[in-house]
């Protein structure tokens, strides 16, 4: 009944020019009204009075009607509609929790073959860092939801703001875009840090989603990952160190680290190839944050002075929100601290 009333109106609104019959497919009718509106607005010839095939009065009183009729919704759903569609009711439904923070962590896919069939530096390639977080850079450009991201050896982990209504928080759809475009940023930018070696075939990533409740399970997690790269990389400095300097086989330095401690991994480092680990890079001992600042940037702009009202190029500086690579200790407080704007405040 509502869609006859509609129709009905439409009938009434457009009688000036043309009957419509209610019997019209419903997308016939609409390729009617585009029709008409296009014929009101381009086909006024003139006849030897020098009169229009409607006067301007008749075509003033269609323009209130077409107005009068714009709070009508027309839905082409139904047009849409097939004995097919049932199969939609099989989609699972997967938004996240509200008031929660979510974290989508991605891992490189078999990259222990991939680092050795592409040549890299053992125990660390800053090149492959440097690629990593460049399209984990490009994932935060792209979703500005993201608050705050941490990578290490071949993972990733980006955190969304317990507020984000990004796809209706879906947690399937927040997870593979993400780590598609992760994916492909990783494979647009090889080039760019690896100059002298061809991608042999492409890379793979698998991601998770992980949802935390409270400001500290989030503070938690992100330390987590971070004595995690520190325990990895303290081992296999250590291990290589073995093999390289040492001259020992895969096996044989394994069998000589396989029950120490951090204590003893030092020592051996120090005293048997007079490695400080202290000295190490602190993007290998601690990971990369990244994180949103305001940064001046200057740029060239077209623009007039109160002292030279001329256009001209000049100069100009700005802030803009930026991504910024950190490298530093995110378990205590003094990071948390200076960056207090990334936790949002609890609900009571």
């Amino acid at each position: 009944m509502k869609n006859l009333r509609i129709m009905q109106s439409l009938s009434s609104a457009f009688s000036l020019h043309t009957p419509l019959i209610l019997t019209t497919p419903t997308n016939n009718l609409f390729l009617q009204l585009r029709t008409l509106r296009f014929s009101c607005n381009t086909t006024q010839r003139s006849n030897k009075n020098g009169s229009f095939p409607f006067s301007i009065q008749r075509g003033k009183r269609l323009t209130n009607r077409l107005q009068a009729l714009k709070h009508l919704s027309f839905s082409t759903s139904a047009m849409a509609k097939s004995k097919f569609e049932y199969v939609r009711q099989f989609e699972t439904q997967d938004p996240c929790l509200p008031n929660t923070w979510i974290v989508i962590r991605l891992d490189g896919r078999n990259f222990h073959r991939f680092s050795t069939d592409h040549g890299f530096t053992k125990p660390n390639d800053e090149r492959a860092l440097q690629l990593m977080t460049r399209a984990a850079e490009t994932v935060m450009n792209d979703f500005r939801d993201i608050i705050i991201s941490y990578g290490q050896s071949d993972e990733f982990s980006f955190v969304l703001k317990k507020s984000t209504m990004l796809y209706s928080r879906r947690a399937s759809k927040l997870m593979t875009h993400i780590v598609s475009q992760f994916s492909s940023s990783y494979v647009f930018h090889w080039a760019e840090h690896f100059p002298d070696k061809p991608l042999q075939y492409p890379p793979g990533f698998d991601g998770r989603v992980i949802l935390y409740p409270s400001n500290k399970n989030l503070r938690d997690y992100l330390s987590w990952r971070q004595a995690d790269c520190h325990i990895n990389n303290l081992y296999n400095t250590c291990f290589w160190a073995l093999v390289q300097q040492g001259g020992m086989t895969n096996t044989q330095a394994e069998e000589k680290i396989r029950h120490t401690f951090s204590a003893d991994k030092n020592e051996i480092l120090f005293s048997e190839f007079g490695i400080n680990y202290n000295n190490e890079p602190e993007m290998y001992k601690k990971g990369t944050i990244l994180v949103w600042k305001r940064v001046e940037e200057t740029v060239m702009k077209t623009c007039r002075t109160a002292e030279d009202p001329v256009e001209r190029p000049r100069k100009v500086t700005k802030l803009r929100k930026k991504v910024v690579p950190l490298h530093t200790d995110i378990i205590g407080d003094v990071f948390w601290e200076e960056h207090s704007d990334i936790l949002e405040d609890e609900c009571l």
